[in-house]
């Protein structure tokens, strides 16, 4: 196995990055054909080959771990997802919204997508952060 290159705390994950971790935090260790067929449900097919090489990419980038004891290599992450999420958030957040959480909130609440059963969930957090504000 490759020795490992350091990892800066500023680097994100790409777009393509993110897949594979996003598949890898729910289904947890897998090999590359597991996480290959995966994204291909979910997204535009691409070749195995190129499944492969991003996934080797990551492991020599520190993102993943690879367990070569079996014929099967088991791909591991070494990213913790609540924090990669946070700093991915944290960057969209900057670049998008200069950093204004209310912006990025109205934006959700005006967005198309956001369904009504979204948009009571959201009221109902609001009105207990409201009453837990009120209560001190």
């Amino acid at each position: 196995m490759k020795a490992q290159k350091g990892r800066s705390p500023e680097q994100q994950p790409t777009r393509a990055e993110m897949d594979v971790l996003q598949v890898l935090w729910q289904h947890g260790p897998s090999t590359v054909r597991v996480v290959h067929d995966i994204l291909n449900t979910q997204k535009e097919a691409v070749q195995y080959t190129s499944t492969l090489k991003l996934m080797q990419v990551m492991t020599e980038k520190g993102m993943l771990s690879r367990d070569e004891s079996s014929m099967k290599h088991i791909y591991s992450p070494l990213l913790d997802e609540e924090k990669t999420k946070g700093a991915a958030l944290g960057k969209f957040l900057d670049s998008m919204y200069n950093g204004s959480v209310s912006n990025l909130v109205m934006a959700l609440l005006e967005n198309e997508k956001t369904s009504k059963k979204e948009l009571q969930v959201l009221k109902e957090l609001a009105q207990k952060l409201s009453d837990g504000n009120n209560k001190s």
